[in-house]
């Protein structure tokens, strides 16, 4: 018999049990999840739109609340069942923290339809307006560019500023010995 804070017990089946499992292996290994309404949906759109989520090993899954929540539980990110409310779909990335929402959040702009309702980064809740952000933070490439090219700055001017001043000196010494040999 399993039970879960706040639920009477209840006897699952083999099938429950091993999409509980399955959810949890999956919630235990992904960096970030997002949670969306999928109602509206049509089954071509969400297979279009699981689609370009595997095209980034991001997997989404349609589950009931209560497996998801149990699924947490056992994965150790009990905060997160307070969000799963609803008919709800969970895109789970194992990469790039920002990639589910970022996908997510450029079908929504296009479609509006599956909207975020909530996400999960590294053990940390984030509700809607926070998971937005996440969608709009760059690419792991592109902060690891900007962070470059920061660092990068200081150093190519310091290098000018050597070579303006070898660049005067060695002037000035080309003057000094034209005047010398007038």
């Amino acid at each position: 018999m399993a039970t879960t804070s706040g639920e009477a017990p209840v006897r699952a089946g083999p099938r429950k049990r091993d999409a509980v499992a399955h959810l949890t292996e999956l919630l235990g290994k992904a960096t970030s999840a997002v949670v969306t309404d999928y109602r509206g949906l049509s089954v071509k759109q969400l297979e279009d739109l699981r689609g370009r989520l595997r095209a980034e090993s991001i997997d989404y899954v349609v589950v009931k609340n209560t497996l998801a929540r149990r699924a947490a539980t056992e994965a150790g990110v009990p905060q997160f069942t307070d969000v799963l409310k609803g008919p709800v779909g969970l895109a789970l990335g194992y990469g790039e923290l920002s990639a589910p929402a970022r996908i997510l959040n450029e079908y929504f702009r296009a479609t509006r339809q599956l909207p975020m309702v909530a996400g999960l980064v590294e053990g940390q809740v984030l509700d809607q307006a926070g998971v937005r952000v996440l969608a709009e933070l760059p690419s792991r490439e592109a902060l690891l560019a900007q962070l470059a090219g920061t660092l990068q700055s200081p150093l190519t001017t310091l290098a000018g500023s050597l070579n303006s001043i070898t660049s005067t000196f060695a002037a000035t010494l080309e003057a000094y010995r034209d005047k010398l040999a007038a």
